[in-house]
């Protein structure tokens, strides 16, 4: 089977253009169940004959049927309503990261003086402004190494051969921290080398004549519109939602901890947590998509996993190469009744500590059974 297509969507969306959009489509679904209700309201002045234009209202059956059915609909939109509340707060409580610096390349061999000037490329998304770090204590600057002798210019025509690089001079010492709160003087400016003499550019070639322009061809006929694909599977009533927005300290051994949930939980009532919130027991059988996140305040030379019914799951698992703060990931799978869902770290070298961030979306699990 082929992967799914996803349509190119320009200009990207941005994350918050994304939580926007999100919550856009949760209000038109809280309008939507207003409709509901209207039409619930409507349903109950029919069959009591309060309706303008009716006479006469049904018999006690048919009002205690319409009244179950009522009944059951509030049940359902209530449940819904759990739903929106969770996908809300995961809207708004989603994390913004960073992502390390990478460690800067070696800078690349001097090009020749005139090069032909590219076509200027189209503007990227504008990213959102990161926090001002704090301004470190300048140090004294170290003077600045000789200029390297340039090479001998190239006969007129032919590119010039470049010179070798001059030897770049030691690193000046580094100067003393001030004390703290004061910042120290900026040290002195080492004297600029002087630049050496340019080589003469070679003399640019004629033009060729341009080809002829080749005849259009004709416009081939419109295909055949290919059939509409079934539609995907609808998240049901049985839904999950915890999280740790307190911080923990956790200390990780070599077969992993349960990472507790104890915060924002909305469960539906088939799915329960133990009392430490790091078991989730779902009963109701059926095809469930689970997802997880969890974020560190350092690097850690860890990985992450879901547990389910006490087995370690391995399209879950994350174990990255170098060490990472940030653990998420998200699978679709078969549960029987009462099976058990656990979120865990676990060492990929060592035992060690690993502190989520507090305030914010240390850890959270989503489980959301489809059919």
């Amino acid at each position: 089977m082929s992967q799914p297509n996803f349509p190119q969507i320009d200009p990207p969306l941005t994350r918050d253009g994304s939580v926007n959009e999100i919550i856009a489509s949760i209000a038109a679904e809280e309008l939507s169940l207003s409709h509901i209700l209207n039409a619930e309201g409507e349903k109950l002045q029919f069959v009591l004959g309060t309706l303008p234009g009716l006479s006469g209202g049904a018999d006690i059956e048919d009002v205690l049927d319409v009244n179950r059915s009522v009944q059951r609909t509030l049940d359902e939109i209530t449940q819904q309503q759990l739903l929106l509340g969770a996908k809300l707060n995961a809207a708004l409580d989603a994390p913004v990261f960073t992502g390390p610096t990478g460690a800067t390349g070696p800078t690349g061999p001097t090009g020749p003086a005139t090069g032909v000037t590219g076509p200027t490329g189209a503007d990227g998304p504008v990213g959102p402004t990161g926090a001002d770090g704090a301004t470190g204590l300048d140090g004294a600057a170290g003077p600045i190494g000789p200029t390297g002798a340039d090479g001998l210019p190239g006969a007129a025509g032919a590119m010039g051969v470049t010179g070798a690089n001059g030897v770049t001079g030691p690193t000046g010492i580094a100067g003393s921290t001030g004390a703290t709160g004061a910042t120290g003087p900026t040290g002195a400016t080492g004297v600029t080398g002087a630049t050496g003499a340019t080589g003469s550019t070679g003399a640019i070639g004629p033009t060729g004549a341009a080809g002829a322009v080749g005849a259009t061809g004709a416009v081939g006929p419109t295909g055949a519109t290919g059939a509409t694909g079934p539609n995907g599977p609808n998240p049901t009533a049985t839904a999950g939602f915890a999280a740790n927005t307190a911080g923990a300290s956790l200390s990780v051994s070599l077969g992993g901890i349960p990472i507790p949930l104890p915060n924002a939980q909305v469960f539906s009532a088939d799915i329960t947590p133990n009392a430490s919130s790091t078991v989730f027991t779902v009963a109701t059988a059926g095809r469930y998509r689970i997802s997880y996140h969890v974020n560190t305040t350092a690097t850690l030379l860890m990985g992450s996993r879901l547990v389910i019914n006490g087995v370690n799951n391995t399209a879950s698992t994350i174990a990255p190469a170098l060490s990472i703060s940030n653990y998420e990931n998200e699978i679709e799978v078969n549960l029987a009744a009462n099976s058990t869902v656990s979120l865990q770290l676990y060492p990929l070298v060592l035992a060690g500590v690993a502190a989520l961030i507090s305030g914010g979306a240390g850890a959270s699990l989503m489980i959301i059974r489809l059919s």
